[in-house]
C-alpha cells in the first residue's frame, strides 16, 4: 500500500509547478501586450483603442504580484512538507518536489 504522505506532496508539487508556470506566463503576456501597444502607437491607432491596451498591459501586471504572493506560499507549504518528511527522500515524488522548489526559486521575485 503506497504511503499516505506521498499524495499531499503530489499535490503541492503540483500546485507549486502550476504557479511558475503561470507567473511567467503574466510576465511574457505584459511584454507581448506592450509591443502591441507601441505598435499600436506607431500605427497611429485612435485614442480609445491604446487605452484598451493600456488596460490590459495592467491588468496583466497586475497579476504578477498576487501570483508571486502564492508562489512563494506554495513553496513555503512544500518546503514544510519535504523538512517533516525526510524519511522520503528515495521516493521519486519526494525528488520531484525538491526539484520544483529549486525551479520556483529561479521565478521568485
Amino acid at each position: 500500500m503506497a504511503d499516505p504522505r506521498i499524495k499531499p506532496l503530489k499535490i503541492k508539487t503540483g500546485v507549486l509547478k502550476r504557479l511558475a508556470k503561470e507567473k511567467t506566463y503574466y510576465e511574457k503576456e505584459v511584454g507581448k501586450e506592450q509591443e502591441r501597444h507601441d505598435k499600436m502607437k506607431d500605427n497611429g491607432a485612435d485614442e480609445y483603442q491604446l487605452r484598451k491596451q493600456v488596460e490590459v498591459i495592467n491588468e496583466s501586471r497586475a497579476m504578477i504580484p498576487e501570483t508571486n504572493r502564492r508562489l512563494k506560499t506554495a513553496r513555503d507549504d512544500l518546503k514544510s512538507i519535504v523538512d517533516a518528511e525526510a524519511d522520503l527522500k528515495d521516493c521519486e515524488e519526494y525528488k520531484e518536489a525538491l526539484t520544483q522548489i529549486t525551479e520556483a526559486e529561479k521565478v521568485i521575485s
